[in-house]
């Protein structure tokens, strides 16, 4: 009889902090294996296994292509590659195009798990910051797995769970502690109902992010939208049916309508530093140019009072970022990363 033999968790900020409650708690013969995706840095040295490894009795490990599935053991997202779930209880490692800001993305590895493993899997998203593995979680129950969030009162970064929350019909929230108290008892429950047929929509992100897929295709996820992708500047189709609100452009960057707004502030204040650098060199060429040799006393004046007007213009745009960064840090304890 078919276990619930797969769990797939996806963590971000404060995840580590969480990890370390939950597997101390799984016994080394698990009939389960994991597969953790936590948001790391693409220059990371890969070291999270290493870390993990000394939190419980079950192994850790980097996750490699082609890599049979084992029970009772622990397979963890390389840096800057996305970990799939393939058919046959093997690993698939994508270096697909970014899903809400990273790769590895949280709702990759729970939509693979959802197309090719269905009512087996068991999906958790702990701490973190916007709304990565929602999406994922919801594919995850329309196949009849197991949704489980860590509560948002006890996570470091409660925006990730507190999404799950508003968007999927969860069937457990918990502290870490509880969570991993309550898994060993879980993965050895028969899931219920028979096997439900995943969407070719589904399939086609799949394998969007393991980065083999005809792009051409991508136009069948839904309607173009107004918006631009930050990333390369392509149009951004509007995903149908998403649950949350979600855009992917024709190379392949995909953003919930929350990542894409993150995306666009850092875009903005990036952009804002860049007019700020522009307008403070116009302001020296300028007062290079007014104290130039035989220059009319009228001309030397013009270039300094439009050197005077640049650095005006500047400081007004360093205030608007000031006063942008006052307001993100008491927004912090909802969007906080």
């Amino acid at each position: 009889m078919p276990q619930r033999d797969l769990v797939v968790i996806g963590a971000s900020a404060g995840g580590i902090p969480a990890l370390q409650r939950i597997l101390p708690a799984l016994p080394s013969d698990l009939p389960a294996a994991i597969l953790i995706v936590l948001h790391l840095s693409p220059h990371s040295a890969g070291l999270l296994p290493h870390i993990l490894g000394k939190f419980g009795s079950l192994p850790a490990s980097n996750a490699e292509h082609g890599e049979p599935i084992r029970n009772s053991h622990i397979y963890v997202a390389p840096p800057d590659r996305h970990l799939l779930a393939a058919p046959g209880r093997k690993i698939q490692i994508g270096h697909g195009p970014k899903e809400n800001r990273f790769r590895p993305a949280i709702d990759p590895l729970f939509r693979s798990a959802a197309l090719n493993y269905d009512a087996q899997t068991i999906g958790i998203v702990l701490s973190g910051g916007l709304d990565d593995g929602t999406a994922g979680l919801c594919a995850i129950k329309q196949v009849g797995g197991l949704a489980i969030v860590q509560d948002p009162a006890e996570a470091e970064a409660r925006s990730m769970p507190r999404s799950a929350l508003t968007h999927v019909a969860i069937d457990h929230c918990l502290p870490a502690h509880e969570i991993g108290a309550m898994l060993p008892q879980l993965v050895r429950e028969a899931p219920a109902g028979t096997r439900r047929i995943m969407s070719d929509e589904t399939r086609l992100e799949v394998e969007l992010a393991a980065d083999e897929r005809n792009r051409a295709e991508i136009g069948k996820l839904g309607e173009p939208s107004t918006y631009t992708c930050p990333t390369c500047h392509g149009s951004l189709l509007r995903v149908r049916n998403a649950t949350p609100i979600r855009f992917r452009c024709h190379t392949g960057h995909a953003f919930t309508a929350r990542s894409l707004e993150d995306e666009l502030h850092d875009t903005l204040e990036n952009t804002a530093w860049s007019a700020i650098r522009a307008l403070q060199e116009h302001a020296m060429l300028l007062r290079e140019l007014s104290a130039r040799p035989g220059l009319s006393i009228q001309d030397a004046a013009n270039f300094s009072e439009r050197a005077d007007l640049a650095l005006k213009r500047a400081q007004t745009l360093r205030e608007t970022i000031a006063t942008e960064a006052d307001g993100d840090e008491m927004l912090s304890p909802e969007g906080t990363v």
